[in-house]
């Protein structure tokens, strides 16, 4: 399957694994299915519990990108995890300010995950006058 893949910035011919080769020290994720790029070695995950468990999460992201991804859910996820805030609403202002239909398993680039990032400090946490 055809997946842009952060490292290698570029489209890549990524080939289906599971977890037993991406997680080896990992009994629970050993029937996952995963995208890896062959060329500098790093995945994604799939939408394992749809119909199309075979979905990739996203695009195949580096450690860079996946650490920023993290530290976005970080400050994103608490907004809707406490019920202050729908989590499709959320989303949705995202997209609308983004311009494309956000996900942060889209993310490819630090740019956009620093930009995001900031959009989500400044429509969210910034002090309201």
């Amino acid at each position: 399957m055809l997946i842009h893949c952060c490292k290698c910035n570029q489209k890549v011919e990524a080939r289906l694994t599971c977890g037993t080769e991406i997680y080896p020290h990992r009994y629970d994720l050993r029937e996952l299915p995963f995208w890896k790029c062959d060329t500098c070695k790093n995945f994604v995950g799939c939408h394992h519990k749809t119909n199309n468990r075979t979905q990739p999460l996203g695009c195949i992201p580096c450690k860079e990108i996946k650490n920023a991804r993290q530290h976005i859910h970080k400050i994103l996820d608490p907004l809707w995890q406490s019920k202050r805030h729908k989590r499709k609403d959320i989303y949705a202002l995202l997209s609308e300010k983004l311009g494309w239909k956000y996900h942060t398993a889209k993310i490819r680039t630090i740019e956009e995950a620093r930009a995001i990032y900031s959009l989500i400090r400044n429509e969210y946490y910034a002090k309201k006058s």
